[in-house]
């Protein structure tokens, strides 16, 4: 059976620091139109009757059901902004 050779990690001896190394006149906005709005995952109860009738509406739309209950909510609450 082989060993495996390790060595000891070695410590930079600078600190990492870069903005020495960044010109920002030359920075330049970036739009990321893919990037994922962060999510957080809830529970929630409701009768089967709707989640079926949920189910069935998603499948006619061709989307999950889970997707189509966001866009649902998302449509409902534009209607209301926040604060009001």
């Amino acid at each position: 059976m082989a060993t495996r050779k390790t060595t000891a990690l070695q410590v930079p001896t600078e600190p990492a620091d870069s903005t020495d190394h960044l010109d920002l006149s030359q920075a330049a906005r970036v739009a990321l139109p893919n990037l994922k709005l962060s999510t957080e995952t809830i529970s929630l109860r409701m009768p089967a009757t709707l989640l079926e009738t949920i189910k069935i509406e998603a499948n006619k739309r061709d989307v999950p059901y889970q997707s189509l209950i966001k866009m649902a909510l998302a449509d409902h609450f534009q209607q209301y902004p926040a604060g009001s």
